[in-house]
């Protein structure tokens, strides 16, 4: 399939586009073209700016992976641009599209945020961020009916992603991991490996709707000794740290019902081999991204 990808170069995106390069697709990136700008030499390269997408006036793909969409303006220039030249079109979205972060077992069908009266549609704040996440979604949903799709994660964790970074380094360096939650914090994630190959076959199979893209649910002190389990005599977890990098009070939202996503061919890996391949990837001589909050 001939595939377009928006963003692509960090983080989760690098993985969406070696999955998509090691399944025989045809890709072309659009971006800015500066970060990580020699990743991916025998793929086509557009660069722009989202606010003012001119490369993608012309072309046509199968479909679209939207890695980069956080302004609502950005979001619904590419949708007007590429209608009616995009077979599908798949969002990345969040968790943080509910209005409901307390109860447990919500499905995509739960009461979303609205959006704020008189706010922007082109500048970013994180107060803005859940609100946009709905917004782009619906706006995309408008444009392309059936054909689009939206996935909703929460900590995305592995190479090149920043979440859990702290605890890969610390294992990683034989140093005790931190956790300022409560042990019996309810928590989800999802491995960007896993979470890149379900994107993709949204795109593919051309699924349409929304999709909780994330693990079961466990505790944090449980996944924490998970990770320790794979370091030989690592230290004790500080649960006092001075720092909190997790932010984890919203309790319903880390007790998301996966059901849907699972369905339609999300695969989940042990988190063992998460944790794993994490601390073997900064050990390797890598430092994981600074949170993006």
């Amino acid at each position: 399939m001939k595939l377009l990808v928006l963003g692509g170069t960090k983080n989760l995106g690098r993985h969406v586009v070696e999955a998509a390069l090691k399944a025989g697709h045809d890709i072309t990136l659009f971006n800015r073209g500066l970060t990580n700008p020699g990743l991916f030499p025998s793929v086509e390269h557009l660069v722009g700016e989202r606010a003012a997408p001119d490369a993608l006036k012309s072309g046509e793909w199968d479909g679209v992976i939207d890695m980069s969409g956080f302004l609502v303006h950005d979001v619904r220039r590419s949708a007007e641009l590429l209608r009616d030249r995009v077979g599908h079109y798949t969002y990345m979205s969040s968790i943080a599209v509910y209005a409901d972060k307390a109860t447990p077992g919500m499905t995509e069908d739960g009461r979303l945020l609205a959006w704020p009266h008189g706010a922007p549609e082109d500048h970013f704040t994180m107060d803005l961020y859940g609100p946009s996440k709905v917004r782009c979604e619906s706006l995309l949903e408008a444009h392309f009916g059936d054909r689009t799709a939206a996935v909703r994660s929460g900590f995305v964790v592995g190479p090149y992603n920043p979440d859990f970074g702290n605890w890969g380094e610390a294992l990683a360096h034989g140093k005790p991991m931190e956790c300022a939650a409560r042990p019996d914090q309810p928590i989800q994630y999802i491995d960007a490996r896993d979470l890149a190959a379900f994107l993709l076959r949204l795109t593919v199979d051309r699924h349409p709707g929304p999709y909780n893209a994330v693990s079961h649910s466990t505790t944090i002190s449980a996944l924490a000794e998970t990770w320790r389990s794979v370091v030989p005599n690592s230290p004790p977890i500080n649960w006092s740290p001075a720092e909190d990098r997790f932010h984890l009070a919203d309790e319903g939202l880390f007790q998301l019902d996966n059901t849907r996503a699972l369905t339609a061919g999300l695969t989940l890996r042990p988190p063992e081999h998460t944790a794993r391949d994490y601390i073997n990837w900064i050990r390797a001589g890598n430092t994981p991204p600074p949170p993006p909050h």
